[in-house]
């Protein structure tokens, strides 16, 4: 007998090397939540709220290259958009799972919870569709070559999918013949058109090969279609030296040979970088740099768009040449094979390094002093072990953590573009999910963490490991950078955070506080020994919610003005 619309579903996005599906259970999604429960290839995960579960879905498909997020109908998938929308800005597959009114409902124009009471069932499809690239209504009849049609497109994008499944009819068997998947990491993307790529490939061999002050800045963009270790290969091949924004931070190991360091405007570091890539004669742009005002130091730097040549995902502009139907993964396959058969040596490809990148922030503070952002964060880079995966939530902190040099792989994930504060703590749960090789630290604020602490208790239930790091000023902190000091809706309730974990039901964690640089070099070698997971408070100063130059705080604050 076929499987039904539900089993077919979950059996398809599963082959994609899925394994988790983030949710809360609700009526019109039961035959969803069923379906998952006894599947045996994927594990529910119960989320706190529906907005924690698409965080998490978010961080998962960070590291598994998609994920799955289940709500029910108007209130769950309401409840979720921002975090769906947050995946759309980030360029994350996340398959959104929706269970709606029967047909039988539908048919009788019957008025149920969870809707206005006008018998409108499909008001909030283009609201949830509006987070995503590409949506469906699965029936029996059409899931076969939906779902085809779907998982496409989501992945050829690699932003969210929207699917409603109504009820009665997620349990019917599906028409057609099911198709078998492949893992994410064996989809390629569409092929070139074969006149289009060769031109891009002369063009970009010809401006290399004039090039007296090359620079190569690789993008998020690479991790998100699977082409890290191809660019590590062109880099190889090519000899040219590579720098970040904030946005695309630790893309490879920043003790990658050939890594200068940051460039964030008038924020890069090292400072001195910010020279060398607004000097360059040719940038590669490889995946296409967000000028976003958190990437560019506030819009304090300055891309000379005629010495840029772009490599988007499908697509590449060279001043005002562009070239549609190019895949980036062939473009740099192509690359490769250019300057494997080249005469010249990677020695006249920029070998020549102009800056080097930050050193480790020197130690500061010892015994009873109180902790600080100048104590902590250079203890904290010591604390990192090479397979680490650090997560940053937006906030302050954010701010130091993007200007520190990354031991050498450690890997990081930030919400750059999106900047939802309270996104990292469920996230964290989703990174641990689908990477269980790494070992996660979160660092986040208390204000973010105050919006989604829940998801603790749900990392307790998951019995995953990560070590939580909670800076405590008392505040938004962010919000205070932003909005000038002084205002009370900035104060935070004084929660005891190094007590949460042991009332989240969290068995066999170390938890601490520490208020002083004794204190937290006692908690950091405790938690490095202890083989679990581990809770760490931190006190930091108030003031120290405005972490940059003044000049740069009154820019800020005159972008808000008329």
């Amino acid at each position: 007998m076929p499987p039904s619309v539900v089993t077919y579903v979950l059996d398809r996005l599963a082959d994609l090397g899925i394994g988790h599906v983030f949710g809360v259970p609700g009526d019109y999604s039961f035959p969803l939540n069923d379906a998952v429960e006894v599947h045996p290839r994927l594990q529910w995960v119960p989320s706190a709220n529906e907005l924690n579960a698409a965080y998490a879905a978010d961080g998962y498909a960070r590291r598994r290259g998609a994920g799955i997020v289940c709500t029910t109908y108007g209130v769950g998938e309401l409840s979720a958009l921002n975090g769906v929308m947050g995946s759309m800005a980030e360029r994350l597959p996340v398959f959104h799972l929706v269970g709606t009114p029967s047909v039988r409902i539908v048919r009788q124009g019957l008025i149920c919870h969870h809707t206005l009471g006008d018998t409108r069932y499909d008001r909030f499809e283009a609201i949830s569709a509006a987070a995503g690239c590409v949506s469906a209504r699965l029936t029996p009849e059409n899931a076969v070559v939906e779902l085809e049609r779907v998982i496409d497109k989501a992945l050829e994008d690699s932003r969210p999918a929207y699917l409603t499944v109504p009820m009665d009819l997620a349990l019917m068997p599906i028409t057609g013949t099911p198709i078998q998947g492949t893992p994410i990491g064996s989809i390629d993307q569409h092929a070139s058109v074969t006149v289009e790529l060769d031109a891009v490939l002369d063009l970009v061999m010809e401006r290399l090969a004039k090039a007296t002050r090359p620079l190569v800045m690789p993008t998020v963009t690479l991790k998100r279609f699977g082409l890290v270790e191809t660019f590590a290969t062109f880099l190889e091949v090519s000899g040219l030296a590579y720098a970040t924004t904030p946005m695309d931070k630790a893309l490879l190991s920043e003790g990658h040979p050939a890594f200068l360091g940051m460039y964030n405007g008038v924020r890069s570091t090292p400072a001195a970088l910010q020279s060398v890539v607004e000097g360059a004669d040719v940038l590669l742009d490889v995946g296409g740099l967000v000028m976003e005002d958190l990437n560019t130091g506030l819009w304090s730097g300055y891309l000379d768009s005629r010495r840029v040549i772009s490599l988007h995902a499908d697509w590449v502009q060279a001043g005002d040449q562009v070239f549609t139907s190019v895949s980036l993964s062939e473009v740099l396959a192509g690359l490769i094979k250019r300057f494997q058969a080249a005469d010249a040596k990677p020695s006249q490809w920029g070998e020549q390094r102009p800056v080097q990148p930050e050193p480790l922030i020197p130690l500061a503070g010892e015994g009873d002093q109180p902790t600080a952002s100048a104590n902590v964060y250079p203890r904290l880079q010591r604390f990192l072990r090479p397979t680490d995966l650090l997560m940053s939530d937006t906030g302050t902190s954010l701010l130091k953590l993007n200007a520190m040099r990354l031991p050498d792989g450690v890997a990081i994930e930030t919400q750059t573009l999106w900047g939802s504060i309270g996104w990292a703590t469920p996230a964290a749960l989703g990174c641990a999910l689908a990477d269980a090789e790494r070992r996660v630290v979160l660092v986040t604020g208390d204000g973010a963490h105050q919006l989604t602490v829940q998801e603790i208790g749900v990392m307790g239930f998951m019995k995953v490991k990560p070590v939580v790091i909670v800076l405590n000023n008392g505040l938004y902190g962010v919000e205070a950078l932003l909005s000038e000091t002084g205002h009370a809706y900035n104060d935070l309730p004084p929660w005891r955070y190094a007590q949460l974990p042991e009332a989240f039901g969290c068995q066999g964690w170390w938890c601490g506080k520490a208020s002083t640089v004794a204190e937290l070099e006692q908690a950091l070698a405790a938690i490095n020994a202890h083989n679990g997971a581990a809770y760490l408070e931190v006190s930091i100063p108030p003031e120290e919610s405005l972490p940059l130059p003044e000049a740069m705080i009154e820019t800020l604050h005159q972008t808000a003005t008329p």
